[in-house]
């Protein structure tokens, strides 16, 4: 099964339902995944193939200019109607006036919807689709992300970043000759995506390990196996268009492997935190901020460099213990405050369902990772590549490795490692570092420039 699952193709993959040893049916919404040269050109045979007959096509200026054009165009050869909205703001957020700008100009009569684009796009694209209960399709113009193939949408609601529930898109059109020309910085931000897959594999382990938490082997190796394939990249300058295949496909798996396990588990974790409060001072403060593929590149570096602190490290039942007992949740609040502003609200409340520094909860955990540390340091051991290593790939492909290059000073970078513990109910290095007295210490590893 772990072969079967290492080896399946994209093609292979789409609209797949596989029984798996872990117990689960392992399935995902798409019907068909289509990565080539060219693929552009098929646009309105796969619009009518899955039932489409009048299209609604949304984009921003800069995708419309990159493939937008052309779809419109081979719509209407094929003689299919169709309505066209182009965001007319050069900076587009995923928030309720982009989707009511997308919703006001939807035609009634379509029933069959295009997004052309990549994160936002997809995001506001996948939100219309939920509304309007019409089917859905992804043109990718940007290998920078994977939630291409995911069934969420990243959103700023109320001024708070929030992932919500919407559709997956029931076709992904991924043109190669489009992806290479992508802006260098979209391309980078596709390796830097890829590259938190090395921590979200650890943790989920991890977590499994600690928690229970569910896990599969054979998610996690078809993850690995992508990621492998990704990292044979060795520059961005592409000789040919089929070059750059291995990101947009190791980013779509990625996307499948979340449905594939109901959860988030296998392509993100603490590294995307890092990303995702970032995000939420920025909208809070104006502070810096920069693409989600780029912030997660710089800060799987940063997790790297503290899962080498932790596995140096040697528990101490009695510190930890005795930690807990005095820890202040008041006092934990007021920092969220502070440093997140609106946004600490969600975090406090999640905590008070989630009861993470709980004392009885902490006992449990800390009996298993002080019994379990020989095995939790060998999962990060087999996981996990050096720090130091990945810095020198990313460095090759011209991509920022420190904070400091995206803006953010060491109390941003520190502050975003304290609070990454209280971003999701999910369990992470940051988490294990509390449960061991030892956050605060670990911190200085997350510096602005090493």
């Amino acid at each position: 099964m772990t072969e079967i699952m290492e080896n399946l193709s994209v093609d292979g993959i789409s609209g797949a339902e596989i029984k798996c040893r872990c117990g689960k049916m392992h399935k995902n919404q798409i019907k068909e995944i289509i990565i080539e040269r060219g693929a552009l050109a098929k646009i309105p045979d796969i619009i009518k193939k899955h039932g489409g007959s009048n299209v609604y096509v949304i984009a921003d200026r800069n995708t419309y200019a990159a493939a937008g054009e052309t779809v419109c165009k081979n719509i209407e050869r094929y003689n299919l109607p169709y309505s066209l909205y182009v965001f007319d703001s050069e900076r587009i957020e995923p928030d309720e006036l982009a989707v009511g700008k997308a919703i006001m100009h939807y035609d009634g009569k379509c029933d069959f919807i295009v997004g052309i684009g990549s994160g936002t796009i997809n995001d506001i694209g996948k939100m219309v689709a939920c509304i309007t209960g019409k089917p859905y399709m992804i043109v990718a113009t940007a290998p920078s992300m994977d939630g291409y193939a995911s069934a969420t949408s990243s959103m700023i609601r109320d001024g708070i970043k929030v992932s919500l529930g919407t559709v997956c898109p029931c076709v992904i059109v991924a043109d190669t000759e489009v992806l290479c020309n992508a802006p260098k910085i979209l391309l980078q931000a596709g390796i830097g995506d890829m590259l938190a897959k090395y921590i979200s594999i650890c943790e989920w382990r991890l977590s499994h390990l600690i928690t229970g938490e569910y896990y599969c082997e054979e998610i996690a190796s078809m993850v690995r196996n992508a990621l492998k394939n990704c990292m044979q990249i060795e520059s961005l300058e592409f000789t040919e268009p089929d070059d750059i295949k291995p990101v947009i496909e190791g980013l779509i798996i990625s996307g499948i492997a979340m449905s594939f396990a109901g959860l988030s588990r296998p392509a993100s974790g603490m590294e995307h935190y890092f990303s995702h409060l970032w995000d939420m001072r920025a909208i809070e403060f104006n502070t810096p901020s920069a693409l989600h593929g780029i912030q997660c590149g710089v800060a799987t570096v940063l997790c790297l460099r503290v899962y080498e602190f932790i596995a140096r490290l040697v528990p101490d039942r009695k510190k930890a213990c005795d930690f807990v007992n005095s820890f202040s949740l008041k006092e934990w609040n007021r920092f969220l405050a502070g440093f997140l502003g609106r946004s600490a609200e969600g975090l406090i409340e999640l905590e008070r369902k989630e009861r993470k520094y709980n004392p009885e909860s902490h006992a449990k955990r800390l009996d298993i990772i002080v019994n379990n540390w020989d095995e939790i340091v060998k999962i990060i051991s087999e996981e996990l590549p050096p720090a130091e290593q990945v810095e020198k790939y990313m460095k090759k492909l011209g991509m920022p490795t420190m904070p400091k290059e995206l803006g953010f000073s060491d109390g941003e970078v520190q502050g975003a490692f304290l609070a990454t513990k209280d971003i999701r109910d999910k369990y992470i290095g940051s988490r294990l570092l509390w449960d061991l007295e030892l956050l605060d210490e670990a911190k200085h590893v997350c510096r602005s420039v090493w």
